[in-house]
């Protein structure tokens, strides 16, 4: 796979997929392939997946928060193997928000691992690139996951923003 990325609106038909990229990148919190077929249909416009040559390679999939609708939450970011290395998951980044903030959205959420360093120098950059204060605080301690043998680590809050485009 070589050609030119193409990045758009995730189908119900990408689920699949998604779920694939996402399990083959072994750092996500991998969901079902259920809750990918649902994102995909129910999500579509607040996310976005990459395609060379018609195959999914990449995707953020997000939501609106109910409670603050100018505030989209990243939920996941994932490139597949093959495409990494060459900025795809900042273009879709801001691809996506580059359409969300056209309709409202200011901020951009997301949770990260303290131990995630390229996901933090991932949003740092789109902070960065888009002028936009970036806030980091605790959302979720260790202690407030389930007691089970994967010890999920806690969980950082990341708010980016006022997105203003430019």
């Amino acid at each position: 796979m070589s050609g030119k990325h193409l990045i758009e609106s995730p189908t119900k038909a990408d689920g699949a997929a998604l779920w694939r990229i996402a399990r083959d990148s072994h750092k996500l919190d991998l969901n079902s392939p259920y809750a990918y077929l649902l994102w995909c249909r129910d999500f579509a416009e607040s996310s976005v997946v990459a395609r060379v040559d018609g195959v999914p390679v990449g995707f953020v999939i997000a939501y609106r928060r109910p409670s603050d609708p100018a505030a989209a939450l990243v939920w996941q970011v994932a490139v597949d193997a093959s495409q990494r290395g060459k900025g795809l998951a900042g273009q879709l980044l801001d691809s996506l928000f580059a359409r969300l903030t056209d309709d409202g959205v200011q901020y951009l959420e997301t949770t990260i691992t303290p131990d995630n360093e390229a996901s933090i120098r991932l949003f740092a950059s789109f902070a960065k690139r888009w002028n936009a204060a970036l806030e980091s605080s605790r959302l979720f301690a260790a202690e407030d996951f389930p007691d089970d043998e994967s010890g999920h680590e806690p969980e950082d809050l990341y708010r980016i923003g006022p997105l203003l485009r430019n």
